[in-house]
């Protein structure tokens, strides 16, 4: 008991390559197809107790959208207040659990992750969320062991983290976790997302009620079996599925809501801030509000980019996980001299694009995630198709016979304000505008004032005073910046990620900033030999 402790240091895991006859490649196909043809049931998690309520969803591939995977059930408010109830009896102990012993817990999910359940939670989101296996590999597996395994070193760099003391006086600070439970809210997206908001929260001795997406139950189902067989003890994390607004009511009514931890839309995170503010005089503490939400990402080339790396950064930024990463690049910005070499470049690359199941692995692309996202997106093209100021380049099939389907969708608008630059359509259709090259500092402008987001974005060129010119003058305009490269694909530990303005409170995730949310520090003085007399010495005569 009496040591100072050294947690292993973390590295980014490998991402594998499932490349033809590679063992990782037979394990995650074997595990697709045990998942696709049996048929499961998903229960609330309740004080470490599966919880059914009779009350089912199904569970549906969006590749696939009349198969049933299985059903999950939903909660009513009885069972949402039996899991926040479930997390306060819980949090006597654990937040007086020693660190080190938290830290294992997280550092042996995240082995269980890279070794036995890899096949299995890549399988789960390739279902789930119709994630090819490459998008699969690094977010649920590579990103969230990252996330695990680099937060416990966070952890323990914060619990460093000493003032100073004086000549016969030690101060210390302890850190500890917030009065009462964490709301955790997380999306479809991202397998590594929604295991990490409640992880993180936890890991710092937090408990936690976790409503995952409705879209992300199925592979959600496999991070609680995960953290169970971890040994994280019951209680800590509860899980409910259900109607968003009820269950995020039942929540914020509470007096014991102490934080919330959300990625999701813009829109509902200003709905559940003004809630918490409407309801703060019923809090015993002032809640934290850490929240992630929409982007509006930008590309821009200057005169002396290269056409061929702008372009394959508009492929993978735009079209990757079909467009549905919150940092997915979705207006350009192309100067006059390059634009043709950059556009024909994208539609070359386009034409080789493959559309279909993820069991495919010739497949670059798949299905958006529900009727919802696809009727959005169907509506945006057709709008495009019928409108002047809009022209629809390449893309724009939109097929829902077996799945979701919304090919590759490029277009060119005049107006830079037209509404698909400044509208998230959270999907894979990107919209270019070009300017003409004396124009490079209007543009820089035009860039920072088109979108009330700030999440990413990317400048390419070879002339560094413009690089300088836009890291400067695009300070506000993207919380994750990026040189001539993609906007998307940050890595934990190496880009540290979150954005401001209407994309959240920028307390990026993968860093130690994240985690400081979720303590509440105390100072310690302690003096060794106290006064005896009140008198000071500028009182003597």
């Amino acid at each position: 008991m009496n040591s100072i402790s050294q947690v292993p240091y973390p590295q980014n895991e490998p991402i594998l390559s499932y490349a033809p006859g590679s063992a990782e490649k037979e394990a995650v196909l074997a595990a697709y197809k045990k998942m696709y043809n049996e048929t499961i049931e998903v229960p609330l998690e309740i004080n470490g107790q599966p919880v059914t309520t009779g009350d089912l969803a199904p569970m549906s591939p969006p590749h696939a959208h009349q198969h049933i995977l299985g059903h999950y059930h939903k909660a009513s408010s009885k069972e949402v207040e039996q899991a926040i109830s479930g997390a306060l009896a819980a949090r006597n102990q654990w937040s007086k659990m020693p660190w080190e012993s938290r830290a294992a817990i997280f550092l042996k999910a995240a082995d269980l992750i890279a070794g036995p359940y890899r096949a299995q939670i890549n399988a789960a989101t390739m279902l789930a969320q119709s994630k090819t296996i490459h998008q699969a590999e690094i977010d649920a597996a590579c990103e969230f062991i990252d996330f695990l395994r680099f937060n416990v070193a966070y952890m323990q760099e914060i619990y460093q983290q000493q003032p100073e003391s004086d000549q016969g006086i030690w101060n210390r600070l302890t850190y500890r976790p917030l009065e009462g439970f964490i709301y955790a809210v997380t999306p479809f997206n991202f397998t590594a997302i929604s295991g990490n908001l409640p992880a993180s929260a936890a890991m710092m001795g937090n408990v936690v009620v976790w409503k995952p997406s409705d879209h992300q139950v199925f592979s959600a189902k496999i991070i609680i079996d995960i953290f169970k067989e971890a040994g994280l003890p019951d209680g800590v994390i509860n899980v409910v599925f259900g109607d968003p607004q009820m269950i995020t009511d039942t929540v914020l009514a509470h007096a014991d809501f102490a934080g919330i931890h959300y990625t999701g839309s813009t829109e509902v995170f200003k709905l559940l801030w003004s809630k918490i503010g409407q309801n703060i005089a019923r809090y015993k503490t002032y809640p934290r509000i850490v929240g992630e939400t929409g982007g509006k990402d930008f590309i821009l080339a200057h005169p002396s980019a290269k056409a061929q790396e702008v372009a394959t950064a508009i492929v993978r930024g735009a079209f990757e996980f079909q467009g549905q990463k919150c940092s997915a690049a979705s207006r350009v910005y192309l100067p006059n001299s390059i634009a043709d070499q950059v556009l024909e470049r994208v539609k070359d690359m386009m034409d080789t694009i493959k559309m279909g199941s993820p069991e495919d692995f010739s497949n670059f692309f798949t299905a958006v995630i529900h009727r919802g996202a696809y009727e959005r997106l169907a509506q945006a093209i057709e709008r495009v198709k019928k409108d002047p100021e809009a022209q629809l380049l390449k893309g724009g099939q939109c097929d829902d016979q077996t799945g979701y389907f919304v090919a590759p969708t490029l277009v060119e608008v005049t107006d830079p304000h037209y509404y698909t630059m400044e509208t998230e359509l959270f999907g894979p259709l990107v919209s270019v505008y070009r300017y003409a090259d004396d124009q490079w500092e209007a543009t820089l402008k035009l860039v920072d004032e088109t979108s009330i987001y700030a999440l990413t974005g990317a400048v390419f060129s070879q002339d560094r005073y413009a690089l300088q010119q836009a890291v400067e003058q695009l300070e506000n305009a993207a919380g994750n910046f990026y040189i001539n490269d993609k906007p998307t694909g940050a890595v934990v530990g190496q880009q540290p990620f979150g954005g401001a303005r209407a994309s959240g409170t920028n307390d990026k995730a993968g860093s130690a900033l994240n985690l400081l949310r979720w303590v509440s520090p105390r100072l310690i003085k302690e003096t060794f030999v106290p006064p005896t007399d009140y008198r000071y010495p500028f009182l003597g005569e």
